[in-house]
């Protein structure tokens, strides 16, 4: 039986991580007091009888777990920002390189689960950088909306409190500076010589999450057109994990950022014109954003289905 650990259980990705592997009978948890749960000595030890262990925890807090497990032989599954571009460290999105991430992540004892912007991003912009579409030195753009899931239990209950601000009726832009955390592994990862351009926003819903890369015909090859960006990342995410391309995912000219609500997989979809082309993802933050993702590495390594004890 392999042995679990979750450092974070009482966060949100934390939470939906034990969520999902409660019921999983070749699976045991290995759980600390609420007394235990911050005490180093604990955790290190949890980490240490661990097969596999979940870090869902603020980055400080991820490199300090990662200097407590050093020496053992666990699988440390890392969620925060901490280790996504450090050596090392195999970034945990399988479906890249039309799959071939994968066997990188069954024989890696350090992993670097994507954060939920960034898994957007690079799921529509890392196949086409590959594939010589874009090029590496593309100016691209990225808007996306997500549920106040993303922003934890502080945020959960902000939007949910009574009296709150009636600013938190309209959605808010953020990372307003241009320095989110996400961008050094959306550069790194898809290969680009400059950080896109980054609107995330947050609106009054639970969870969810779309993102949106706009693109030019000018900054595609010659002859290149909408129907061949369909017809790429269509065989790119071909029976190729938990991504998988969809020819129309509006309703009746709208897109929900819900509409993969509480799911743990991915549509990318392609929407426009021959002269402003829309790349489209759409998935949950907490679901393939976060948790849902996690647990697919862990699958992975364990030499399990990719879905198995998700929601796809």
């Amino acid at each position: 039986m392999t042995k679990v650990f979750i450092d974070g259980s009482a966060g949100t990705t934390g939470l939906r991580i034990h969520e999902r592997l409660a019921s999983r009978r070749e699976l045991s948890l290995i759980t600390l007091t609420e007394e235990n749960r911050k005490d180093p000595a604990a955790r290190k030890a949890a980490i240490e009888e661990a097969d596999i262990a979940f870090l869902c925890l603020p980055d400080a807090a991820a490199v300090e777990a990662v200097e407590l497990a050093a020496g053992c032989d666990t699988v440390i599954i890392d969620t925060s920002t901490a280790h996504r571009t450090s050596e090392g460290w195999t970034y945990g999105m399988p479906e890249l390189m039309k799959g071939a991430q994968k066997d990188k992540i069954a024989a890696s004892k350090r992993i670097a689960n994507p954060g939920c912007h960034a898994s957007g991003f690079i799921a529509l912009a890392a196949p086409l950088v590959e594939g010589g579409i874009l090029k590496p030195d593309t100016a691209l753009s990225c808007f996306s909306l997500t549920g106040y899931s993303g922003g934890g239990k502080k945020m959960i209950a902000e939007y949910e409190a009574e009296d709150r601000d009636i600013l938190f009726d309209g959605p808010r832009q953020y990372g307003l500076s241009q320095k989110h955390k996400h961008l050094p592994e959306m550069q790194k990862v898809c290969g680009l010589d400059i950080a896109p351009v980054f609107c995330p926003i947050v609106a009054d819903f639970y969870s969810g999450m779309e993102v949106t890369v706009p693109l030019f015909r000018k900054d595609l090859p010659e002859g290149t057109g909408i129907d061949d960006i369909r017809a790429f990342l269509r065989d790119y995410y071909a029976d190729n994990g938990l991504i998988r391309y969809v020819d129309a995912v509006d309703d009746n000219g709208l897109i929900s950022a819900a509409k993969y609500s509480g799911r743990d997989d991915m549509a990318v979809t392609v929407t426009g014109n021959e002269d402003r082309i829309l790349l489209v993802s759409l998935f949950d933050n907490l679901g393939k954003g976060a948790s849902g993702a996690a647990i697919q590495n862990m699958n992975i390594v364990l030499g399990r289905p990719a879905s198995e004890g998700l929601e796809v």
